[in-house]
């Protein structure tokens, strides 16, 4: 790759994420009914309904520091301000809060679910991975046949449903996992024993959702790939040569049908991210996802556009990596770059 293609796709990254925080900022001030409308209607409803210009000044003073947008100022000053002010980490206070920062509640949430997240995306492609590989050299077989009906039928079945199935049968009617919360009660997070099992004690229903959901899909993939791949040329040559069955499996089978997982893995990362709104809500895991719908209940707007400011800009970042990174794993896609610029 060359130093043009870094700098185009720098570019299409930064432009991106800039004109999600312009929406941001076109919803706050222009939205009908928006947070301004509501905000200063709520203020003056609590000062009976009438208030004098000395009161409305206070009240403006109270809706700008909720918001990053000072309604008096021209549109192009407060564009300016609110691009100033987020450039400097304020996203502006809650007022289902009680007037916290939105920066502190979302990054004190954002870790919880990165970390759930996380661990069902990465579990469901290892588990897909796998299986997919096993079909490919099983294929027509009558494993190859159950598992594919299997994985294509729980593919079809949506996450959500498989969480609700879970808090009621494993939660509720049996009792083998909680239904609330990130933590036991009384246990903080620390670096012991006692933490690490209470956390994955409570993240153990919403991953084991995302995973049983997730993983035929992956597995259908891998399947696909390493079939044609064993068709390749070079695999028959390499057959032809006497290597190791494990050695072509493993350096020219798996090697090549595991890249364009990659790909996939990167685009599921925003999937990930919207999954951990309903997800989270589920199961009162307290990420992003949990303040999010709380935002959107309570009229929330500074912390529901806060979330949506975060999450948009962590996808736009995982598949800026991601095109980073494939050139690196895969050297054919870092020729098509250079002979595309």
């Amino acid at each position: 790759m060359n130093k043009r293609w870094y700098v185009v796709r720098t570019g299409q990254a930064l432009f991106t994420i800039y004109m999600v925080i312009t929406l941001t900022f076109v919803m706050i001030r222009y939205m009908p009914g928006g947070p301004l409308d509501y905000l200063r209607t709520q203020l003056i409803q609590a000062q009976g309904g009438s208030v004098d210009q000395q009161e409305m000044q206070r009240i403006n003073s109270i809706v700008e520091a909720r918001t990053n947008v000072q309604p008096d100022l021209p549109v192009w000053e407060q564009y300016l301000n609110y691009m100033a002010n987020l450039l400097q980490g304020d996203l502006g206070e809650s007022t289902w809060f009680n007037g916290d920062e939105v920066a502190v509640i979302v990054g004190e949430a954002l870790p919880w679910t990165i970390f759930l997240m996380s661990v069902g995306l990465l579990l469901t492609f290892a588990i897909g991975i796998v299986l997919g590989a096993a079909l490919a050299y099983m294929e027509g077989s009558r494993w190859d046949l159950g598992m594919t009906t299997a994985s294509m039928f729980l593919n079809s079945v949506p996450y959500y449903v498989a969480a609700i199935l879970l808090v009621y049968v494993l939660g509720y009617q049996l009792s083998l996992f909680p239904t609330r919360g990130r933590l036991p009660e009384g246990v903080s997070p620390e670096l012991s024993i006692t933490f690490l099992r209470g956390l994955i004690y409570h993240a153990a229903l919403p991953v084991f959702s995302l995973v049983i959901t997730g993983f035929g899909g992956r597995a259908m993939g891998m399947r696909g790939n390493s079939v044609r791949v064993m068709g390749e040329d070079y695999v028959r040559v390499a057959e032809l040569r006497g290597l190791k069955p494990s050695w072509i499996s493993l350096s020219y089978v798996a090697r090549n049908a595991i890249l364009p997982m990659y790909t996939n893995m990167l685009i599921s990362i925003g999937f990930m991210f919207g999954g951990a709104v309903i997800l989270e809500e589920i199961f009162g895991y307290y990420g992003v996802g949990y303040y999010m719908i709380r935002a959107i209940n309570a009229r929330d707007y500074p912390l529901m556009m806060g979330c949506f400011l975060v999450i948009t800009i962590a996808v736009v970042i995982a598949i800026f990596i991601g095109d980073l990174t494939y050139g690196k794993l895969d050297p054919r896609a870092g020729g098509e770059a250079d002979e595309s610029y």
